[in-house]
């Protein structure tokens, strides 16, 4: 037998020494996008919950917003797992240092099973990361308009790649007369995949989608939907028969400990309703470079928070709350007069957008914004962007290097008038095409774009933020001492 392989865990993997033993999963995939593998997966994980499993989820792929819902049905933090952003070993260190704290993992899929961008030489699927992290998949079929061609569907997908499809929930199932012709079919055919039950055509049952399918996950709708979603989850599928399906990784990695922290510093992090996109490995990064994250609220709170060296301003959807971010004029100034003073800042496609001059509607309505990017952000009726990119650094900034490339993703339905032009800090390219473009905008300590870096593509980026946060605390506290 294979000795498990050994991973240096980099600083944004960082688990604690000494774990023994390693957590089961399973991973919830669909046939096709809209099958209903997000309303299956957090059927799962609330229901596993309410049995008294400790529920640990994960989403593959580079979507903010199914995160929120498995965040709402677990009460812990949805990482993402990306073959794109993420090398291969990050993906399963990542994994690993979260499932090791769990009793059960779940992992919801991304579009088909076997669907992705097969980009560079880099299989991205759902498939793929099943394969990466020997885990098990409960495959959910969209059973509205088939019946016994459902059967062919599933071993279909069983026997065509290396997958161990080993369960499967038929979902908008016209009742149990339907299902047990479903089941029947699929029993009778060829193979081991059990079937564990179905879920009825009920749009009360849907997660609500948003802008391709993006919604930011709400607390209220979720309260209204959880109760009954899981009340008919148990009473139609096994869950324990469901929970005995997932396994622990044949070959999970050995992590050790990450490199010594060199520097300390406070990070504030807008969290609230208009700035909630990260990933959770991005703040992970920063913990394990030393720093603390203050939460704070661009809505809500007077001023950034006291005593801070550095400002992350994330994604999210200001546009949705422009009119409170505009009436909270003494946190724009505040953030104003930071950045002035060089306070080191990172803003990613809300974060960008918060920063420019004016923030303007699909209609004539514009809002002021904090004006530290020049130009204004326009909403469009369209998407601008969307999808994987490579980003050659072409101007250096706290954070990143020139001749650098990293990875990221962009979806965004606005455009920013200043884009490009010398003070852009990128050079950007979708993987998918030939086509370059220029974006964002670089300065010594200021750092905004469209892109959403992970940082697993280039580790350095936390250690140069927390460095950067914590120069900037102590010139400014020998300031203050020179003032005193």
């Amino acid at each position: 037998m294979q000795a498990p392989e050994s991973v240096q865990a980099p600083a944004l993997f960082v688990t604690t020494a000494g774990v023994k033993q390693k957590g089961a999963g399973l991973v919830v995939a669909g046939t096709h996008s809209g099958s209903g593998k997000t309303t299956v997966a957090c059927a799962v994980m609330a229901a596993l919950k309410k049995r008294g499993y400790v529920v640990q989820p994960f989403k593959v792929g580079p979507d903010y917003l199914d995160p929120g819902y498995h965040a709402l049905a677990t009460g812990r933090a949805s990482i993402n797992l990306d073959l794109w952003l993420m090398p291969p070993a990050a993906v399963r260190a990542s994994f690993a240092s979260r499932a090791t704290e769990a009793e059960v993992s779940v992992v919801e899929g991304m579009m088909g099973l076997y669907d992705g961008l097969g980009v560079d030489g880099v299989a991205v699927s759902t498939a793929d990361v099943a394969r990466l992290l020997d885990l098990p998949a409960l495959l959910v079929v969209d059973a509205g308009a088939m019946a016994e061609s459902a059967a062919a569907v599933v071993h279909g997908f069983a026997a065509y790649g290396r997958v161990d499809v080993a369960g499967v929930v038929f979902n908008r199932v016209a009742g149990p007369r339907h299902f047990e012709l479903l089941k029947r079919a699929v029993e009778g055919g060829r193979g081991n995949v059990r079937v564990l039950g179905w879920l009825p055509a009920d749009a009360n049952l849907e997660i609500p989608e948003r802008q391709l399918g993006l919604v930011s996950a709400d607390a209220r709708r979720a309260e209204e939907i959880f109760p009954h979603l899981v009340s008919l989850f148990e009473k139609s599928v096994d869950v324990e028969a469901l929970a005995a399906l997932a396994r622990a990784p044949r070959r999970a990695p050995s992590l050790r400990p990450g490199r010594a922290v060199k520097h300390k510093a406070r990070i504030a992090v807008a969290r609230d309703a208009a700035f909630h996109f990260y990933y959770e490995d991005n703040l992970a990064a920063l913990r394990a470079a030393g720093a603390e994250l203050v939460p704070f609220s661009p809505i809500e709170d007077k001023a950034l928070p006291a005593g801070v060296g550095g400002l992350y301003l994330g994604g999210g959807f200001p546009e949705n709350h422009a009119a409170r971010l505009e009436e909270n004029r003494t946190m724009r100034e505040s953030i104003r007069e930071a950045i002035a003073r060089g306070l080191p800042t990172y803003a990613e496609c809300g974060g960008l957008m918060y920063l420019a001059t004016n923030l303007v509607g699909t209609g004539v309505r514009a809002w002021e914004m904090v004006g530290v990017l020049p130009g204004e952000v326009r909403m469009e009726r369209g998407l601008r962007h969307f999808g994987y990119v490579s980003a050659s650094v072409e101007r250096a900034t706290f954070l990143v290097e020139k001749g650098e490339t990293l990875r990221g993703h962009e979806f965004h339905y606005s455009s920013w008038s200043a884009a490009g032009g010398d003070a852009s800090v990128y050079r950007v390219r979708r993987p998918s095409r030939n086509e370059e473009r220029r974006e964002g905008h670089g300065a010594d300590r200021l750092h905004a774009s469209y892109v959403h870096l992970h940082f697993a593509s280039a580790p350095a980026v936390a250690r140069r933020c927390v460095a950067a946060a914590s120069a900037f605390a102590k010139t400014s506290a020998r300031a203050a001492r020179r003032r005193r």
